[in-house]
């Protein structure tokens, strides 16, 4: 192996080249990299010359073509980490493409070299789907998804949705703008809309959660509902709480459930409720001030 400036006219003619990756027995290695010099035109250790050094004495040496010079590119700037990106990006598409995913706009669409996705699945553009991702049959993913360690099953819809070290069932839409994180597990024939959040939560079969909610280390049950603005306030400054919520619950709007807490089966929470304790099952939650009315007060407001 020669370098560029040390080759001959000859030698320049070869068109087989060097990549610069090597791989060593540990011992050998260093057994013989005393043994590079600086004889060369730039007076520098080549690395390069420790295989002539040890096909000398007889070691075995391999070489690996490959087969797309492209794999192999040098990069030095940020000019050619982005020629290789592009590359890595398109080389993957181009494979999950090839075996039967509907990929919108390739060019904007980042797939992971370690996921893995089934058939008949649609990606829209400005999709990213990382890390180790398991993605079903008959999935869609609309823009603005953005997908890290997530396990979807079949028949689910995202939109607009991130969802990190999590997973969801079968036939559940997410979004948009819903966001999944921290080993949260969702069930079958859910529905998590608008500007939701679960942390660290197990939402069983058939529940909804519609808009602008967190639930966060909490396990729900089956066909619960939750109404807008609800919050489960796992935590007391110093440590978190689970909330507990059983099959068939309804959640009014704007309730605030104070974990630990645990709400029965059927039980009913009444909106602008904020729950301290729990509530069993079959029975409603209500904890507001009754509602006063002060005659004439709007309008004195109004003209002061």
């Amino acid at each position: 192996i020669v370098e560029a400036k040390d080759c001959t006219e000859e030698q320049k003619n070869i068109r087989e080249i060097n990549a610069g990756m090597y791989c060593f027995k540990n011992d050998v290695l260093f057994e013989n990299i005393n043994e590079l010099k600086t004889n060369n035109a730039q007076h520098e250790y080549y690395l390069t010359d420790i295989v002539s050094i040890l096909s000398s004495k007889g070691m075995k040496i391999k070489g690996l073509p490959i087969e797309d010079r492209d794999e192999v590119m040098g990069i030095n700037d940020c000019l050619e980490l982005n020629k290789a990106y592009i590359w890595m990006r398109n080389k993957i598409n181009r494979y999950w493409m090839a075996n039967g995913v509907q990929i919108v706009d390739p060019e904007r669409t980042v797939i992971g070299k370690d996921v893995k996705i089934g058939h008949d699945v649609i990606i829209h553009p400005n999709v990213e789907i990382l890390g180790k991702t398991v993605i079903g049959d008959h999935v869609e993913i609309l823009g603005g998804s953005y997908l890290n360690n997530a396990v979807i099953k079949d028949h689910v819809t995202i939109d607009s949705s991130k969802i990190q070290d999590s997973s969801v069932d079968e036939y559940t839409t997410i979004g948009p703008m819903s966001h999944l994180r921290n080993n949260t597990h969702v069930g079958k024939h859910c529905r998590i809309g608008n500007f939701v959040e679960f942390k660290n939560t197990n939402f069983g079969d058939g529940s909804k959660c519609a808009h602008l909610t967190y639930v966060g280390d909490s396990d729900v049950g089956k066909n619960v509902n939750f109404g807008c603005g609800v919050v489960t306030v796992n935590y007391d400054g110093k440590n978190k709480f689970r909330t507990t919520i059983k099959d068939g619950a309804f959640i009014g709007s704007n309730v605030n459930l104070i974990a630990p807490v645990t709400i029965g089966e059927n039980a009913l929470l009444a909106a602008g409720s904020t729950i301290t304790d729990d509530v069993e099952d079959g029975d409603m939650g209500i904890a507001r001030n009754r509602q006063s009315n002060k005659e004439g007060y709007g309008t004195q407001y109004k003209n002061k």
